[in-house]
């Protein structure tokens, strides 16, 4: 982070699949809602201590009153609803969240934060606040008691409630609110917090009433999605209706790493080098926005950081060695796996979780998706050629980008062998047979371009729907080559028309 000039450790500490702090005052916390996998007070101060010396802060994030099951595990009198509970395994948004109308959980939070306030100095502490779930709190007659008494309209109303109370208590020992889109509510003070995940219109509300606010919308790093979206991903839109005094009260940005798709063997790979290229657009004027400087120097901030410790580059090889089991690969086998790596993409944004495999926590992520990087950096590089070699129009230089259809066949050939092999590989067969489609395509392309030919309407339609076929992904995998295929076969319809 200090390498890139990053400033801020925002560190979520409680899910509905862990509770990652010791608490002392309420050691059932830990004890019972984390698997044993939690951060002591001594390792949290270490953090804190090293990350001061770097210059970054540390803000803790405790996420209630939803995304809180496993508060419960150890303490379920705080709860909505009865339980029992248990850690969640899975993934995504559920229903225990914490009882607003009941007095004891806010005598609870004024002892947890007066811990936790001394644990963590920094001024600021998030409080979540997102996707609540009020199935409970409907279920519940104490509750719906409570919000007829206190004239509370709605869920909303409910949580802003709760949220007041909490305040007062952050206050009581001098910390700031800090929470998601959703706690932005009328009535609360000026002086809390909104960070935005849902969009930029969040944001600027907030900051037309006089609030502060972070953008993390556009910068889900764990999404997969590239470099060049982040970096054109601007805190303050241009065409925000924002006076000079509200752009101030917009205080930056958050690269954002969730962790259902992760492990300590691929997180860094997940998080650099695209993170160097959201805290350049952080420290940088927004009319600063060359994309393609910046993939040049991002290669090399790449590098550097590997130097710095970052396993981002050297895990891929291992993992990838590892899938043959045990019996080694072959050298040519070894290196026509990598070179599929090397093109191919996670799929982007949630879409791992309908791919048809249910991940939970307890899910070992050592698939070949998952020693596949975010961004495909030769992809990029292939397509800049293919922009560059339509835009010049020099058709006798049709052999430097034939050259890579060549590579890929013969990728996909070795790399289709290997599915049928190797059974932890059967998965990848008709992703290499992908590659082997769109390569004989590209290269048809090529020979009409190349020639001058005309391949006629219905040629060029049908070629169009196998194209759109092959950007279906396979093993939760996209090929990154794809739009470059889509570039040569849209020039070839220009031919045409």
């Amino acid at each position: 982070m200090a390498a890139v000039k990053l400033n801020v450790l925002h560190w979520h500490l409680s899910e509905d699949q862990g509770f990652r702090v010791e608490s002392k005052t309420f050691p059932r916390l830990h004890q019972l809602g984390s698997d044993g996998f939690y951060y002591t007070q001594e390792q949290i101060k270490e953090v804190i201590g090293l990350a001061s010396d770097l210059g970054i802060r540390v803000m803790p994030e405790f996420d209630i009153p939803g995304h809180s099951t496993s508060w419960f595990v150890g303490y379920p009198e705080y709860a909505s609803a009865p339980g029992p509970y248990r850690i969640e395994r899975g993934f995504g948004v559920f229903h225990p969240v914490f009882n607003p109308a009941n007095p004891a959980t806010y005598r609870f939070f004024n002892a947890f934060f007066r811990e936790m306030s001394a644990l963590f100095p920094d001024p600021y502490i998030h409080i979540g606040g997102d996707e609540v779930e009020a199935v409970d709190w409907k279920k519940n007659p104490q509750i719906q008691a409570f919000m007829k008494k206190h004239r509370l309209p709605d869920n909303q109303a409910l949580q802003a409630y709760f949220n007041k109370e909490i305040l007062k208590i952050l206050t009581r020992y001098n910390k700031k609110m800090v929470g998601w889109d959703e706690i932005f509510q009328p009535g609360l003070p000026r002086d809390i917090v909104i960070q935005s995940w849902r969009g930029t219109q969040a944001l600027v509300d907030g900051a037309r009433r006089g609030y502060q606010g972070i953008l993390s919308n556009g910068y889900y790093i764990d999404l997969c999605e590239t470099a060049e979206r982040h970096y054109l991903n601007d805190p303050i839109p241009p065409e925000a209706p924002l006076s000079e005094a509200e752009k101030k009260l917009i205080l930056g940005g958050e690269a954002t790493m969730w962790a259902e798709l992760v492990t300590a063997e691929t997180v860094d790979s997940r998080i650099w080098p695209r993170t160097a290229a959201i805290a350049e657009r952080l420290w940088s004027p927004a009319e600063i926005r060359d994309v393609n400087d910046l993939y040049r120097r991002l290669k090399i901030i790449s590098r550097q950081l590997e130097e710095n410790g970052v396993q981002h580059l050297k895990n891929q090889p291992m993992m990838l060695r590892r899938l043959a089991g045990a019996v080694p690969f072959r050298p040519e086998e070894e290196r026509a796996l990598q070179a599929l790596a090397e093109i191919a993409e996670p799929v982007k944004g949630y879409a791992r979780h309908s791919q048809g495999r249910r991940y939970t926590s307890l899910a070992p992520l050592t698939r070949f998706v998952d020693c596949c990087f975010p961004e495909s950096m030769e992809a990029r590089d292939f397509r800049n050629l293919v922009e560059v070699f339509l835009r010049a129009g020099k058709w006798d230089q049709t052999a430097l980008v034939m050259d890579y259809f060549v590579k890929w066949r013969g990728v996909a050939a070795q790399t289709k062998a290997l599915a049928a092999r190797y059974p932890i590989l059967n998965e990848i067969g008709p992703l290499a047979q992908n590659l082997a489609e769109l390569s004989a395509l590209g290269q048809e392309i090529l020979l009409f371009i190349q020639k001058g030919e005309n391949p006629g309407v219905e040629w060029l339609t049908g070629k169009k729907e196998l194209l759109e076929e092959l950007k279906n992904p396979r093993a939760e995998c996209q090929l990154a080559i794809t739009p470059a295929v889509e570039l040569l076969l849209g020039r070839l319809g220009k031919n045409i028309n």
